[in-house]
């Protein structure tokens, strides 16, 4: 059973008559949950540990260029022979990539013979034209030398390299087919130069299959699932000043200044919100129609460099683009629908939001203090993506094994080497996978933590805001903010922890079965009867129930936590016990406040979206060494970073307005239905003497009334 909250919290006696206590929320408290802060410390450990070993094993290059058949990495100036500025990789014997491209044959295109050059070679109009392999043992050339002749040292070699040429065995192979830089790849055209082909034919050269199959084995590969998954983190890497801009700096300043404009003009603000709101969803939708293709001529091209206009090639990505601008499209209609139908609640919103504004007033260090959680998140977030890169690069450069004819010359060993002529691919282990999962839950999970000692340390400033009466008194710290603050640190911490991991895990399995319903769904597994479906689609709906009913229960568990300094399963019943008495006082206030407050958070986060599509749209983002393959990846981070730098500044409102609530009705409850410790500030507010009885008495007094 709960005891008197004031007698808790309060500088005034409790209606019991019992003692007075001698501070505000200074009660005898203890350290809680301490089990769990020593899992979240270790956990940490096992961050670190698991993060060095993608600085050990990782190399962030290797998700934007591929390997040559020495298992070097184009453009590692490291490798021998050195390879810096030489970027492109690009396919040596034309007849291997066309028997890879075969669906009977066994030889895959990671055992053709490439290496690495400066731009993808071009057939000449009145002769042929060589690229030989690195220039090594009788080929007394220099790589600079190498490069500066186009790659060509044919007329250097003896007879019998000139045969073995002829055979497309090396070292110099003849530039039959254009080519032209698809994501750092050398893509054939199949089109063949009826001059080239004509002059290698005259000088007894073998047959080369002219199929367009040639230009798919290429393209397949390009293509792939895990080639996507590697281009699209480069493009975060590569857009890191976007993400700094758009993800850290600018969310910063909108969150503070909704803060200010909710302090002076909080009767505007809910109007604001709203159509701010529904500008930027349509605008950031028009964006993704434009890179798309379907607005104007700015689709995106995985071509880099200037190249023929004729040419036309799609990636995978203008498809994932395509699909998120109809997803955009069905979500932008909604929103502006369901925004439409709550205008008539924006009236309820401004009351609540009063409350809010009248705590910011007199509390002012609230609209600082998230810079704090912002700064330590923004180190965290430097640190995570870092070893991401890493991780998601990571693992052993091995030679294929492969049993196949793929017999080459080599320079040095002064022969045709059949034996160890397979290409080199990157090898993920399963251990890797694991590594990168946990990483990713480790983020999340330090994100969780992180917000929520930000709501308990404004929970503990507010309630001593509420149960002081709103007065300036000496018992309450000048900077309650930092009192709040001490107390987590001191005693919560293990809660939060809890609390946060609890979240974390419940996403964790939603992502699972999600994941695992795809799956199903590419497989053509999905159930087929009515029942099937039936229980298919429920479960997703209570599994969503099951998540916002965590997070809702959580947040006002810290509110009690922040009050009680009680352990966290402890407080999540008394909050849950006080929800449930009081749901029809609070339930309709609190649900308009808070819809106009995730919807404040998606203005500051679609409006972080806007300006990274602004600045991946220069020029160099769009062409050179810095060209993103898809705005989709970069845009999305920002607008996720976006949304946690606003729930850290918005918390402030948020668990303002549900302290003060929660406070208010386990004050009236307390003093049989009078609320004894609210402050003259909340009355103010309150003005309307039928809300504040509805508040007070519950519906049931309004009905006998009637």
């Amino acid at each position: 059973m709960r005891g008197p909250m004031g007698a808790v919290i309060g500088r005034y006696p409790p209606s019991d008559g019992s003692a007075r206590m001698g501070s505000i929320i200074r009660h005898n408290r203890k350290c809680r949950d301490l089990v769990f802060l020593v899992i979240f410390i270790a956990f940490w450990v096992a961050m670190i540990v698991n993060s060095s070993f993608g600085f050990n094993q990782g190399n962030p290059s290797r998700l934007t260029y591929g390997l040559d058949y020495k298992g070097n990495v184009c453009g590692d100036k490291h490798a021998k022979p050195g390879l810096k500025e030489l970027e492109l990789k690009y396919w040596l014997n034309p007849n291997q990539v066309y028997l890879s491209g075969l669906k009977d044959n066994q030889f895959k295109l990671a055992n053709a013979r490439s290496i690495c050059l400066l731009d993808c070679p071009i057939p000449y109009e009145d002769s042929l034209s060589w690229v030989c392999d690195y220039p090594d043992g009788d080929i007394r050339l220099s790589m600079d030398d190498w490069i500066d002749r186009n790659y060509d040292y044919y007329e250097f070699l003896t007879p019998e390299l000139r045969n073995t040429s002829l055979q497309l065995q090396g070292p110099c192979y003849p530039v039959i087919f254009p080519s032209i830089n698809v994501y750092w790849t050398c893509q054939f055209i199949a089109r063949p130069s009826n001059v080239s082909l004509t002059h290698w034919q005259q000088m007894g050269g073998v047959k080369i299959n002219e199929d367009i199959i040639i230009d798919k084995s290429i393209r397949k590969a390009i293509n792939s699932r895990s080639s996507v998954l590697k281009r699209y983190m480069a493009d975060i890497g590569k857009a890191w000043p976007v993400l700094i801009v758009c993800g850290g700096i600018l969310p910063l300043f909108l969150s503070v200044i909704w803060l200010l404009l909710i302090r002076h003009f909080v009767a505007a603000m809910p109007w604001i919100t709203v159509g701010l709101f529904d500008i930027l969803m349509i605008a950031v939708t028009m964006f993704f129609y434009l890179k798309a293709g379907w607005i104007g001529n700015d689709s995106i091209s995985p071509i880099i460099g200037e190249h023929d206009p004729y040419i036309r090639i799609i990636g995978r990505e203008l498809h994932h683009l395509r699909a998120v601008a109809v997803i955009m499209t069905s979500i932008m209609v909604v929103s502006v629908l369901t925004s439409i139908a709550i205008v008539r609640r924006i009236l309820m919103a401004t009351s609540v939001l009063k409350v809010a504004a009248k705590v910011i007033g007199e509390a002012q260090a609230l609209i600082i203090f998230p810079v704090i959680p912002y700064t330590i998140l923004a180190i965290f977030y430097m640190f995570w993506f870092s070893a991401a890169f890493y991780l998601f690069s990571a693992g052993q450069v091995v030679q294929n094994d492969c049993n196949l004819n793929c017999c080459a010359y080599d320079l040095v060993s002064k022969r045709v080497n059949c034996d160890r002529c397979c290409g080199y691919s990157i090898h993920y282990t399963p251990h890797i996978g694991v590594a990168i999962l946990f990483h990713l839950f480790g983020g999340y999970w330090a994100t969780q933590f992180f917000i929520a000692c930000s709501s308990t340390v404004i929970a503990g400033a507010v309630a001593s805001y509420y149960w002081a009466r709103g007065e300036t008194s000496p018992e309450i710290p000048f900077l309650p903010v930092f009192a709040s603050m001490k107390r987590l640190a001191r005693y919560n911490l293990g809660s939060v922890a809890l609390g946060s991991l609890i979240v974390s895990f419940v996403e964790s399995i939603r992502f699972m079965l999600e994941s695992i319903r795809r799956r199903l769904k590419v497989a053509g597994t999905t159930p087929d009867n009515w029942f099937g479906k039936a229980v298919y689609h429920t479960s997703r709906f209570f599994l969503r129930c099951i998540e916002w009913t965590i997070k809702s229960v959580n947040r006002n568990a810290y509110i009690m936590i922040a009050i009680t300094g009680k352990s966290f399963c402890k407080a999540s019943a008394i909050a849950t016990d006080l929800i449930i008495s009081n749901i029809l006082r609070i339930g309709k206030v609190n649900v308009i406040g808070d819809i106009i407050l995730f919807l404040g958070k998606l203005c500051v986060s679609l409006s972080t979206a806007l300006f990274a599509f602004l600045m991946l749209d220069t020029h160099k983002y769009k062409s050179g060494h810095n060209k993103i393959t898809s705005p989709l990846f970069p845009v999305l981070v920002c607008w996720a970073l976006g949304y946690v730098v606003a729930t850290l500044f918005f918390a402030v409102v948020e668990m303002s307005i549900d302290t003060i609530i929660l406070s208010f009705c386990q004050d009236s409850e307390e003093h049989q239905g009078t609320a004894q410790y609210a402050p003259p500030l909340l009355i103010e507010t309150l003005n309307d003497q039928n809300e504040m009885q509805r508040l007070t008495q519950g519906p049931q007094s309004n009905s006998s009334d009637v």
